[in-house]
């Protein structure tokens, strides 16, 4: 009797979770609705990995601002569409973080991110696709002081 209330109750919360990110990330347009909606599909669960790693930098103290940053790209890299990336007013030590940032893992991520725009410009449907992964090109390459939202 009891397995099953706590089964309720977790079936509960997981299909409320859902709902509250489909609605909240997924889309504002219908536009937005469905690109995400293939992302995800077709790969976009990916981005989890970056939260994964997240979580592991962010049990060490030390690792919690690269956690922090991969949170970004794994928001990024889950629901692109609708979603802006800008910009602040960078400190020198942000400067700094994004130069060691680049060259000691942001330029995999760079590249990775460019064959696969090529990859999917060559067709006239994957073109809204190659578009979301030079976004996403932008964020793996210098994340520190980059701002990922979605538009007001």
């Amino acid at each position: 009797m009891i397995g099953a209330v706590a089964f309720c109750i977790v079936g509960y919360l997981a299909v409320s979770l859902a709902f509250s990110f489909i609605f909240t990330y997924i889309g504002n347009t219908p536009g937005s609705f469905i690109g995400n909606t293939l992302w995800l599909a077709c790969g976009g669960w990916m981005g989890m990995y970056y939260y994964f790693l997240g979580w592991l930098l962010c049990m060490t103290i030390v690792g919690i601002p690269l956690g922090r940053q991969l949170f970004k790209m794994g928001r990024l890299s889950m629901v692109p569409f609708g979603m802006h990336t800008s910009y602040g007013q960078m400190s020198p030590l942000q400067v700094i973080a994004n130069i060691l940032w680049s060259v000691l893992f942001g330029w995999e991520l760079f590249l990775a991110s460019l064959v696969s725009a090529v990859f999917l410009a060559c067709t006239i449907v994957g073109i809204p696709f190659a578009l979301q992964h030079l976004k996403l090109m932008r964020v793996c390459l210098a994340p520190f002081g980059l701002a990922v939202e979605k538009p007001k």
